[in-house]
């Protein structure tokens, strides 16, 4: 049996959201769960004001738990309901319109997490329509991993806080998925499918987990089998009930559009995101095609054969992009952003066996690391740095409902072509200029096969095989373990992969606005720094605030 690779490219996304699932599950179990307490009237309309709400409304939004075990049941959730329509009451009782432009724009983020909330009860509702939030949602697709680590414990005896996490983590397992059967009352086909598919292969890591333990921690080896029971039961309980779980995953184009107007503040509907998305995919292919025809004559790239080779290629690739970072004065390195603390975690990967199989990205990463792991490090590892050194109220946490995730994934994905603009490329292979126009063009696959799913045109399987049809070199996605990550996180997360794209297409529109603005002043160093140092937050805001243009925020209060 042929070996399925998980690392390298695809292994470091992994470990990306693996060192990242307590944050999601935190966020993810605090966004859905709450402690109703009664809401005090608002007094006053000063900025002091909104960041007191804003820390009553986390608060508020704070697991209640019942046995250590997060409860989603239909009363727990209508009382979570009644609660928020206090704040969100409490909210539209402040009037912003006379603060400084910064302290609006906290205002309407404040706004979006509320409406975020509203639109979790009045459309999503996971909890009751998709198994994928009890099995494969971050946070709970590998609750038993502890933090930090890759699968088994990495050192053996564990301390005693890991075992005790450990403990927990498997407790919280059991009770989850025991409770998801007598709350998933509206199940969307699609998404029954998906949490088959990743439960299947759940079962081994548990079975796993308790051989690797028996020496050391015999105590623990039968509640890791009793969880791996709890996670057999439920994916058999899945299969036999699937042909009754007919709902559509798709949440359809009106809500959709509310989605991305009222939660992500976000100035386009999904219309305009299909017809901006593929005039992109038109450009990406023509440029891709230009380059093809350019270096038509050199000889094609050659893939790294080794895992020791590949660690050296992307040690190389990112001592490259720092240090062309610096020179070329593309934006401000602050001590705390550090490069080592992404190779700590990355060069993880390398650890493992050299596969027979690798997966799509590595296709790529093999013969040009450059672009993705400058998307990785570059894009998403030094703004969750930034984040942790941010000390402001309310931009300087963690968003709920992933509103950021437009702006994060827009400015890690603009970078791979932007900085190959800026020169990065230019002493490097020239038919690397190739990989990063493939990399795109498999993005706008995967942005016209979440809008298309989301408006309820295609189904789960009609969208994978539309992206092994539509993506360069394709037919490494067919069935991969990529393929499957990426139609889960599209369809738990309405707009995930179109907002990869569009994400993009706003940053180079606030790029313009800013440059014609300032004119033979724009300075490079000094826009992207205002842009960094403006926070996780959505695009249009950050336009507000760097140019004073409101049309779009005037546009999405109508």
């Amino acid at each position: 049996m042929k070996k399925i690779f998980t690392g390298g490219f695809l292994m470091h996304k992994r470990s990306g959201c693996i060192l990242l699932c307590l944050f999601w599950g935190m966020l993810i179990f605090s966004f859905l769960t709450s402690r109703i307490a009664v809401a005090e009237e608002v007094s006053g309309s000063d900025y002091a004001d909104l960041v007191d709400l804003f820390r009553e409304f986390r608060a508020f939004t704070e697991p209640e738990l019942i046995d250590g075990v997060p409860d989603y049941s239909v009363k727990a959730m209508a009382k979570q309901w009644q609660g928020l329509k206090k704040f969100q009451d409490r909210l539209a009782a402040l009037d912003p319109s006379a603060w400084p432009i910064a302290e609006q724009v906290d205002y309407h983020i404040v706004r979006a997490e509320m409406n975020g909330l509203e639109f979790y009860h009045r459309v999503l509702h996971p909890w009751s329509r998709d198994p994928c939030f009890y099995s494969t949602q971050p946070g709970m697709s590998d609750p038993w991993r502890l933090k930090g680590g890759f699968g088994l414990p990495r050192k053996l005896p564990m301390s005693k806080e890991d075992t005790e996490e450990l403990k927990r983590k498997l407790h919280v397992v059991i009770g989850m998925f025991k409770q998801a059967k007598e709350n998933l009352t509206e199940v969307a086909g699609d998404l029954s499918l998906l949490a088959i598919h990743f439960l299947e292969q759940e079962s081994m890591p548990l079975q796993n987990l308790a051989t690797y333990l028996s020496e050391h921690h015999p105590d623990l080896v039968p509640e890791v089998k009793r969880a791996q029971a709890t996670v057999d039961d439920y994916r058999d309980w899945l299969k036999e009930n699937k042909n009754t779980m007919t709902a559509s995953a798709g949440i359809g184009v009106e809500n959709y559009n509310w989605w991305l107007k009222n939660v992500h503040l976000f100035p386009y509907t999904w219309e305009e995101c299909r017809e901006i998305v593929d005039l992109e995919d038109n450009r990406v292919i023509t440029f891709l095609k230009l380059e093809e025809n350019r270096n038509r004559k050199l000889p094609p790239l050659v893939p790294v054969s080794s895992q020791e080779e590949y660690r050296e290629s992307v040690d190389e690739a990112l001592q490259h992009v720092m240090n062309f970072i610096r020179d070329e004065e593309i934006f401000a390195v602050q001590d705390y952003l550090r490069m080592e603390d992404y190779w700590e975690g990355r060069k993880r990967a390398f650890e493992e066996p050299w596969p027979e199989v690798h997966d799509y990205f590595d296709y790529f990463g093999h013969r040009e690391p450059l672009p993705g792991e400058t998307h990785e490090s570059i894009g998403h590892e030094f703004e969750w740095q930034r984040l942790a050194n941010d000390t402001r109220p309310i931009r300087g946490v963690r968003r709920l409902c992933f509103i950021e995730w437009i702006r994060d994934e827009g400015w890690a994905f603009a970078l791979e072509e932007l900085l190959m603009h800026a020169g990065y490329l230019d002493e490097r292979p020239r038919r690397g200029r190739e990989i990063v126009y493939q990399q795109a063009a498999f993005r706008s696959c995967r942005a016209l096969a979440d809008l298309r799913m989301h408006s309820q045109e295609i189904t789960l399987t009609e969208a994978m095989r539309f992206c092994v049809e539509c993506a360069p070199h394709g037919d490494l996605l067919d069935d991969s373990p990529h393929l499957w990550h990426e139609m889960r996180t599209t369809l738990c997360i309405p707009g995930w992969h179109m907002g990869m794209v569009m994400g993009k297409v706003q940053f180079m529109k606030l790029f313009r606005d800013r440059a014609k603005q300032l004119g033979d002043d724009f300075n490079l160093r000094q826009f992207l720094d205002e842009f960094l140092a403006a926070g996780f937050i959505p695009m249009s805001l950050i336009r507000w605030e760097l140019t004073g243009y409101d049309d779009e925020i005037r546009d999405l209060l109508n």
